[in-house]
């Protein structure tokens, strides 16, 4: 694999796992909406990464109706905030460090599904906002995440940059838009067996004989 124009990054499950803090914080919001359910867990949460909003509360929620829907969403989002600000996510091992490296060879980016200001969220509490020069989500644009690659891409001007997700969906929006894709096993879903992946984000070095040189 030559060494690409730029690296696009997936957020969650490859960046970063906030699945407890967004558990805690829509169990809140559920609370406050007055909607009976189970509580959510971990677990539940890492089922729905990756997803389109619609996607999520479809899934979560079956049972009420889309405005009821929409209503939650808002308060899940506004606790989330709150929570993540105060308590933040957990960066996988070697991201910041990495981050900061390949930043100083390559342009960065991120795409992710997550709702407008979550990306931003992220660089905020991070501190890793100078690491990347663009990012873009379902939130802002309403695409689906192969539009949203091919979209920044085209953007950038860049015709080579490789995707790094954690999702089967991932690899497929990957290929869609014309990147090279890597899997990052570390996170919360599969890929297809012939994908080239990465068990930790500090193997991302030795995808290129002689690293960043």
């Amino acid at each position: 694999m030559g060494l690409p124009q730029a690296i696009v990054f997936d957020l969650d499950g490859t960046l970063w796992d906030t699945t407890e803090v967004v558990a805690q914080a829509w169990n809140s919001a559920l609370r406050l909406a007055k909607v009976e359910r189970t509580l959510l867990t971990a677990t539940d949460i890492a089922s729905i990464m990756g997803m389109t909003h619609d996607q999520i509360f479809s899934k979560l929620f079956p049972d009420l109706s889309e405005r009821q829907r929409e209503v939650l969403s808002q308060h899940c989002y506004q606790q989330e905030e709150a929570c993540i600000r105060r308590s933040g996510g957990r960066l996988y091992a070697g991201v910041s460090q990495g981050l900061r490296e390949w930043s100083s060879h390559l342009p960065l980016a991120i795409v992710s599904n997550c709702q407008s200001g979550y990306i931003e969220l992220f660089l905020e509490w991070s501190g890793l906002g100078g690491c990347f020069v663009d990012w873009e989500c379902h939130g802002n644009t309403g695409l689906n995440k192969a539009e949203n690659i091919k979209s920044l891409l085209d953007r950038q001007g860049w015709t080579r940059a490789l995707y790094l997700g954690d999702t089967r969906s991932d690899q497929e929006a990957a290929n869609q838009a014309g990147c090279d894709f890597v899997f990052a096993s570390y996170g919360f879903g599969q890929a297809t067996p012939d994908a080239r992946s990465i068990d930790s984000f500090a193997q991302l070095d030795a995808l290129w004989v002689g690293g960043r040189a």
